[in-house]
């Protein structure tokens, strides 16, 4: 079996989680910063073949009428530059609020570390890609 990786693809900051091997659990793992990108990419790259990762989902912020605009377009083109695994754009609509409410009903203060709401938003994605 093999795990499935999601990212939050931030301007700053990427946020990672993994699954289990069953592919039922989102887990936190890392944040690591975006630039420079070929560091960023070379990091995801480990991370996804020290854990045995075959996917990773990128999540996608759509605009709420569904179109693409720039912040969208920047995580597929980032997605696009990561070779050698399957991708898969998943919308992330709304994560970074949903986020920061489970890290609120946790009594996480995030404020300082805004790294904490890219992890929590990279397992937001999972989940909405293992719940289907």
């Amino acid at each position: 079996m093999h795990k499935v990786m999601a990212l939050d693809v931030g301007t700053k900051r990427i946020g990672i989680a993994l699954s289990d091997y069953l592919q039922i659990i989102a887990i936190p793992h890392s944040v690591i910063s975006r630039q420079p990108e070929n560091k960023a990419i070379e990091e995801i790259v480990k991370i996804a073949n020290e854990n045995r990762v075959e996917k990773i989902v990128v999540g996608v912020p759509k605009n709420m009428d569904d179109t693409i605009g720039y912040q969208a377009q920047d995580c597929i083109d980032f997605s696009q530059k990561i070779i050698g695994f399957d991708i898969i754009l998943e919308d992330e609509r709304l994560t970074s609020e949903e986020a920061e409410e489970r890290l609120r009903e946790r009594k996480v203060d995030f404020r300082k570390n805004k790294g904490l709401v890219d992890i929590e938003s990279a397992c937001v994605i999972l989940e909405q890609y293992l719940g289907r």
